[in-house]
């Protein structure tokens, strides 16, 4: 039986102290609904439900770590990202910055949407009815009202079927928009057919942009993408497109695993271990994805690894430019699917001196051969993904790690909810 492997759970905190005063004697509200409403823009709001007025004293510091276990997974909280203290009110019973908030999961999403609602101070996801009708066809049904509710639907266009996932996603879109909901946002941690972005031979498909086109068609009003193949397939889509990195959260999970390893072994400090860093780009394509991560991990140096590819899914490395003798690797990517190329780049750099390689990237794809190419003994230190795509048990092996992205992804919904800016809450 395979190991499980470890989650890294990124948390918000909300025990500051904060000064309250009574709806009642609160100056600032009045009973004019166009009043209320024009004020409603100019506060702070946060999630979470309370009985007063809150206002914002000062930012949240950080807790200290902390380890709980949920299921079979350990999580490890290793950071807690700043929460900015803001205004939140109720009146009979009804919070109003959370009441027209309602998010929704697609059943290939996993866990990922519950801990985004609970980030938001949700309970979970919102109810949906999925069936399936005996000739395959999907039915979807909202049982209750979305009437001019912000509406945000997480689902990746992944697992064992992507049509199905994908004729979920549209199908949803569809209801929702038919349900009369105010502004509806797709969000999809893995976008599907991302790497059919370009025209390589004459009479292919451009699927990237067929599925932007499908998707926008079905009615939806904006898109938060994380981490896709190649940025410019934004430019697709003829709705606002937020791009989301997945960065910040794998680099403080590396540096928090360089201080936990220096201080378990008091043999070399984690400046040390920080200096003995170097950033590997397994292709020349990943070179500017590289160089961000090695700017955010205190300008660590960065090699390159020339490939030469002879068909789909078939890699050969052919020659490392850069230093990687006695130094940490840590290879970057934006996905893992069947891992060949991540693996031929790996056993490169074991002969060219590192002392240890780390496997970094966002998608979890897995597909073929991967798991057994990852998982063979002394090729990487640790395999460290995102929870974009849900990891089943049977694709589970001891090197693997789970980073979660739910405080990304909240962050960046409450800030569309609010209609406020973004570049406060993703910060490497």
């Amino acid at each position: 039986m395979h190991a499980c492997p470890q989650f890294v759970a990124l948390r918000p905190t909300l025990s500051h102290p904060q000064r309250s005063v009574s709806l009642k004697n609160c100056s600032r509200w009045r009973p004019s609904i166009t009043g209320f409403r024009r004020r409603r823009r100019e506060a702070s709001w946060a999630p979470g439900s309370c009985s007063r007025v809150r206002i914002p004293e000062a930012i949240a510091e950080p807790p200290e770590k902390k380890q709980e276990r949920r299921g079979e997974g350990v999580y490890v909280s290793v950071y807690e990202p700043f929460v900015r203290q803001s205004d939140t009110v109720i009146r009979s019973g009804l919070n109003f910055g959370t009441s027209r908030l309602r998010i929704f999961g697609g059943s290939s999403t996993g866990e990922l949407p519950d801990r985004v609602a609970r980030y938001l101070g949700k309970e979970g996801t919102d109810r949906i009815i999925r069936k399936r009708f005996s000739d395959g066809e999907l039915y979807v049904k909202l049982p209750e009202s979305v009437r001019g509710c912000d509406v945000f639907l997480i689902c990746s266009t992944c697992g064992p079927c992507i049509s199905d996932s994908i004729m979920e996603l549209l199908i949803t879109i569809d209801a929702v928009k038919r349900a009369h909901a105010a502004q509806v946002t797709v969000v999809v941690p893995y976008y599907g057919y991302a790497r059919a972005d370009r025209l390589v031979e004459k009479r292919e498909a451009l699927s990237s942009k067929l599925m932007a086109n499908l998707i926008t068609r079905a009615g939806a009003d904006r898109m938060i993408l994380v981490d896709i193949h190649s940025p410019q397939s934004c430019g697709y889509f003829d709705i606002p497109v937020d791009h989301l990195y997945a960065s910040p959260a794998l680099v403080r999970y590396l540096m928090e695993r360089i201080e936990q390893s220096s201080a378990d072994t008091n043999h070399h400090g984690a400046a040390r271990q920080l200096a003995d860093l170097v950033v590997v780009a397994p292709d020349v394509g990943g070179v500017a994805r590289a160089r961000a991560f090695a700017k955010a991990l205190c300008d660590a140096p960065l090699a390159i690894i020339d490939k030469r590819r002879s068909g789909h899914n078939v890699a050969e490395v052919m020659n490392l430019i850069g230093e990687v003798d006695g130094k940490i690797a840590v290879l970057v990517d934006d996905m893992i699917d069947t891992a060949g190329t991540i693996c031929a780049a790996a056993r490169l750099l074991r002969e060219k001196g590192a002392a240890c390689v780390f496997a970094m990237a966002t998608h979890a794809v897995f597909s073929g051969p991967a798991i057994e190419r990852l998982s063979e003994p002394g090729l990487f230190e640790e395999v460290i993904v995102t929870d974009t795509i849900p990891v089943p048990r049977e694709k589970q092996f001891p090197q693997l790690r789970v980073v979660t992205i739910d405080a990304l992804l909240g962050e960046q919904i409450w800030s569309i909810h609010r209609d406020s800016s973004i570049s406060r809450s993703v910060v490497l």
